[in-house]
């Protein structure tokens, strides 16, 4: 059995998600936020990363909620689900992912290209080339460099604005195409250590290696990241449900 996602239920889900509280009460600084609340009007959500988040978009285009601008994948996938349930909202999706990117390069753009659109939710998935760059591309980034940086990034949000939403994607893999036996056990332990990030910032943390691991002993890993990386449109699908599910709330 597939994992298919229909529209009808990206739709449902979506509007499940944002009625729970996901999106935050950007109303009066001094007033109590309530996870009950509608979204305000204008909420902006930001998606961060890189290549699975970047998804092909055009990085000319810098509108909210434009297709072209929010790429073929999960970013797209998340925004249409909620913009279609709630057109009175005036919620605004913006996607920032740059292909290749390694958590140093998101310090290195995070003041104009995430704390300068001033997120009131802030979605991160950054990891898989932290490690993967150093199989060929020189990089000499550890593990605790990776924890450190990240925890530091999330600790200037926080300080930053700290009203924003935070949520932390899992970095993940699967056993195919560039993903061979060099890639463990240190690829788990930035998995654990991204998880350990998000704990210490406060973060909704959304896990999606088990989810893609339960997937591929149903059918080929190939069927959700070709080569093991890059989530096909399938693999986007998870990626999006499992996103709109982390308020848990």
């Amino acid at each position: 059995m597939t994992h298919d996602v229909t529209r009808r239920e990206f739709v449902s889900a979506a509007g499940t998600l944002v009625g729970a509280g996901l999106w935050p009460h950007t109303g009066r600084a001094d007033g109590p936020r309530t996870r009950s609340h509608p979204p305000a009007d204008g909420t902006v959500i930001l998606f961060q990363g890189d290549s699975i988040t970047d998804a092909g978009r055009d990085r000319a285009a810098t509108d909210p909620n434009a297709a072209r601008a929010l790429g073929s994948g999960y970013p797209l996938l998340v925004a249409s689900a909620a913009l279609a349930s709630h057109p009175d909202r005036g919620l605004r999706f913006y996607n920032r992912g740059v292909s290749g990117n390694k958590v140093p390069d998101l310090a290195a753009r995070w003041a104009a290209d995430t704390l300068a659109l001033a997120p009131d939710v802030l979605s991160i998935l950054i990891g898989v080339n932290d490690f993967w760059h150093k199989l060929g591309k020189g990089y000499t980034g550890t593990v605790e460099d990776y924890e450190n940086q990240y925890a530091a990034l999330l600790d200037e949000t926080r300080r930053t604005l700290p009203r924003a939403r935070l949520i932390v994607l899992e970095p993940f893999v699967l056993r195919c195409g560039a993903v061979d036996d060099r890639w463990f056990p240190e690829f788990d332990q930035r998995r654990a250590a991204a998880e350990r990030v998000a704990h210490r910032a406060g973060a909704a943390f959304v896990p999606l290696q088990q989810v893609f691991d339960e997937l591929a002993r149903k059918i080929a890993p190939q069927y959700w990241a070709a080569d093991g990386v890059h989530p096909t449109p399938a693999g986007h699908a998870v990626i999006a449900e499992r996103w709109r599910h982390a308020a848990k709330l």
